[in-house]
């Protein structure tokens, strides 16, 4: 059987209630007495039980996280530097996953929720009034990532999608291409795809240049979707000279199907993508893409969630710096439509 607390206390001279004080406030415990405890908790085994200790500190000690996938490198990272935070302050992340799809992530909101999570991390501001309504009549503490600016009165750390890629389209008009296309996320319940479309058309407008319907392919991040809208777009008569990639896993791909159709990047196509995952510089020709601060933003957003529930005034809206990092893969377009 599993020892009980008294055995702890008896085992090292002191009562129950030191016994979980140590355990769960141990700063106000003096250095002697919490080293004597944790010997005898260590010697037998003792493993603090879970629904005691949530009813005594009237806290759960998990925090639940839904993200769109966990089948993408970034989330993965995104998964890895919540729980290495959150871990450090004794509280258990719980992971579900909607893909993408709001009612999926509603039911998964309710699940853990319904499991007594202290506090939410969500990805975007895709989900619905009613799931945000729902959420703050709970009286629970909620950050939203990836995303800025957010919400009035939400708690909020990620970067502006839309200004950085007009950053990156107003880079690819500076080498002089005009026939500009986009291989972008599906943007229908994904608020951060979006945005990246929207921030590439602005660009795009500020030059007077429309992007043609045909030069816009919606896909899932997966690599084969990819490759079919990078055949897609380069099947037109009049190719583009560049590509936007709505992120570097769709810019792989692209890679790959412009490498498959006989194509030379960047001699014959340009392509940009937006992550900087690991592999962006060991491709070849290395990936230009836009570096997000993966793990320091996910790590951030974990302390904005840890301040909150300790009560704590909490910068409510925390943009984190972006980058676009020029490798090799974009360069002047060769056709005669170069105007620069």
């Amino acid at each position: 059987m599993r020892p009980k607390i008294d055995l702890v206390a008896k085992r090292a001279g002191v009562s129950t209630a030191t016994v979980s004080r140590v355990l769960n406030k141990p700063d106000t415990v003096r250095d002697t007495l919490r080293k004597k405890v944790l010997d005898a908790v260590t010697e037998l085994g003792y493993v603090p039980h879970a629904g005691a200790r949530a009813l005594m500190l009237q806290r759960s000690g998990t925090i639940g996280a839904v993200f769109p996938t966990i089948d993408n490198a970034i989330f993965s990272q995104a998964i890895d530097a919540l729980q290495r935070r959150l871990t450090q302050e004794d509280f258990q992340l719980l992971v579900a996953t909607s893909g993408f799809d709001p009612e999926a992530e509603r039911k998964q909101v309710l699940n853990l929720v319904a499991r007594g999570v202290d506090a939410l991390v969500l990805c975007g501001f895709s989900q619905s009034t009613k799931l945000l309504r729902f959420i703050n009549q709970q009286g629970l503490a909620c950050v939203h990532v990836m995303v800025h600016p957010g919400r009035k009165g939400s708690l909020s750390v990620g970067f502006d999608n839309a200004a950085a890629m007009r950053q990156v389209t107003r880079y690819l008009l500076d080498l002089g291409h005009r026939r500009i296309a986009m291989l972008a996320g599906v943007t229908r319940h994904n608020d951060r795809a979006l945005q990246r479309l929207e921030g590439v058309r602005e660009a795009l407008q500020s030059e007077n240049i429309s992007m043609p319907d045909n030069f816009l392919v919606e896909c899932p991040y997966t690599l084969d979707k990819a490759r079919e809208g990078m055949r897609s777009l380069m099947r037109q008569k009049s190719r583009p000279t560049a590509v936007i990639c709505g992120n570097d896993v769709l810019a792989f791909g692209a890679l790959l199907e412009a490498s498959h159709l006989g194509m030379r990047v960047p001699q014959d196509v340009s392509l940009v993508g937006f992550d900087d995952l690991e592999m962006a510089k060991h491709l070849q020709p290395a990936l230009t893409t836009v570096r997000v601060p993966t793990e320091h933003m996910w790590s951030l957003a974990a302390e904005r969630l840890l301040a909150s529930l300790r009560n704590e005034n909490v910068q409510s809206q925390t943009e984190v710096d972006i980058a676009l990092v020029v490798r090799q893969s974009c360069g002047p377009p060769h056709t005669k439509d170069s105007s620069r």
